[in-house]
């Protein structure tokens, strides 16, 4: 299957400051990308050039086949987005919303935006809410909305820029929820937060940027090898970790190895557990060998 996202050499320049340097990556449909960087690292400017809303200073973006510059009409009929600073219509209810994104979307005929309306009101918990002004709501509930303007037209793409922001523990867990029923119907995301906790629950790919360039883009979470990292404590001394790519009787025997090692020498196994990657430590990880590189 091709890529629903092709990047090549893509740069971008805002007046005195070149905001993007190079870029060029794949990004493989029905995959969840965590957009990660610094502040000023063109997470933003990228994602608005996915967008089609950016002219790039040079290089190529594709979006399901569709160059953003030749066809943007046909990138945004495939695409959903959610800026950081959306704004809805304060004053409509949420059918009225809902309604007025889908037209303007393309979606036509009284029961076709009918139906969407209620479909999507329904994905996003809003099905109650449905006679209620958008200003009435509360933060949690207008992103969802928002973020509901974003898909009523069924996209393949889904970007997203700190749709977290400013939310409280609750919303943020109800958007989690969202995020993975998005995925698992299909829709490809791109989603940029500085809250790393919460990308790692539903990320499947890392994108880091740093100073306009491709830090890192990688898969998070390895699914098809057997290749895990292995976290083992002791009654004393430090814990050691090792990378181990045995099956499951195989893993079975290094412990009983490590126990039978720590009756001899005294050094008594306490923990034997696998350790998830965590996406705040792969991009501290990447950015960290970025500076070394820089500074050698």
């Amino acid at each position: 299957m091709p890529p629903i996202i092709e990047i090549s050499q893509l740069g971008f320049d805002y007046p005195g400051f070149r905001a993007l340097n190079g870029i060029h990556l794949a990004i493989e449909a029905g995959t969840v990308t965590a957009l990660v960087g610094p502040n000023g690292a063109g997470k933003t400017t990228l994602l608005r050039c996915i967008a089609a809303l950016e002219v790039p200073t040079e290089g190529t973006v594709k979006v399901a086949g569709f160059d953003v510059c030749e066809s943007p009409r046909e990138v945004h009929r495939r695409m959903g987005f959610l800026s950081d600073n959306f704004g809805l219509y304060t004053e409509l209810t949420v059918a009225q919303g809902l309604e007025y994104a889908a037209r303007s979307q393309g979606v036509e005929g009284y029961r076709a935006i009918r139906q969407a309306v209620q479909r999507t009101a329904q994905r996003m918990g809003l099905g109650d809410k449905l006679e209620l002004q958008a200003g009435s709501l509360s933060r949690g509930q207008r992103q969802r909305l928002a973020i509901g303007q974003s898909i009523i037209h069924s996209p393949q793409v889904l970007l997203l820029d700190e749709p977290a922001s400013g939310l409280d523990p609750e919303a943020r867990a109800l958007l989690t929820d969202v995020f993975k029923s998005l995925q698992a119907e299909g829709m490809s995301l791109v989603v940029s937060s500085h809250i790393l906790a919460e990308l790692d629950q539903y990320s499947t790919h890392m994108l880091a940027l740093n100073q306009g360039r491709v830090l890192e883009h990688r898969a998070l979470h390895a699914t098809t090898t057997v290749s895990r990292k292995i976290r083992m404590e002791f009654s004393h001394g430090d814990p050691l970790e090792i990378v181990f790519s045995g099956n499951l009787a195989e893993q079975a025997d290094l412990l009983a190895t490590y126990v039978a090692q720590g009756e001899r020498t005294g050094q008594r196994l306490v923990s034997f557990y696998p350790v998830n990657e965590n996406l705040q430590n792969s991009y501290l990880e990447s950015l960290r060998a970025q500076r070394a590189r820089s500074t050698s």
